[in-house]
């Protein structure tokens, strides 16, 4: 585009932006960022065409018919993939090992990130000694002693509140 044309497609997108948001907001449902994404690529599809709708009896009313257009054919597009349901499907697990899960994950971030890694590959992913220190290129005593340190940290952190969450 020109300089001219540019300054022109400039001028216009000031003077139109706020209205076409407006109109977009509602067509969105209030979903604003939808009606951001809406504004955007009618935008820049007038951006692509601007010489057509520069040419045009009213500007402002062929952007309007291109975001109208442009919401019309992303719900078409929606429409065939995604079907809305009236509840979820799924439900997180309850009762005490979904506290017992938090708990643990909980403790686990507060650690250095070695010393996470040596306890998911010890005692998660059930590995030797001898592959742990492998994968992590670490000597088997390091591993053995990372890990029981590890170990002691996860018990201080977690103390008492444990024995409440695992089930008898």
């Amino acid at each position: 585009m020109k300089s001219a044309q540019e300054d022109e497609y400039l001028d216009f997108v000031a003077a139109r932006a706020k209205a076409l948001y407006r109109s977009a907001y509602v067509l969105a449902a209030g979903d604003t960022h939808l009606a951001e994404d809406l504004v955007q690529e009618a935008l820049s599809r007038v951006y692509v065409h601007w010489n057509r709708v520069a040419g045009a009896d009213s500007p402002a009313a062929y952007a309007q018919t291109i975001l109208v257009r442009t919401f019309l054919s992303l719900r078409r597009r929606r429409s065939t993939g995604e079907r809305l349901i009236g509840h979820m499907p799924d439900s997180a697990a309850s009762g005490p090992d979904a506290a017992l899960r938090l708990t643990l994950l909980d403790a686990l971030g507060q650690l250095p990130p070695r010393d996470r890694a040596v306890l998911l590959l010890r005692y998660w992913e059930d590995r030797s000694i001898e592959e742990t220190a492998q994968m992590l290129r670490l000597s088997s005593s390091a591993v053995r002693s990372q890990g029981t340190r590890a170990l002691g940290r996860v018990r201080a952190l977690l103390g008492d509140s444990l024995s409440d969450l695992v089930p008898h």
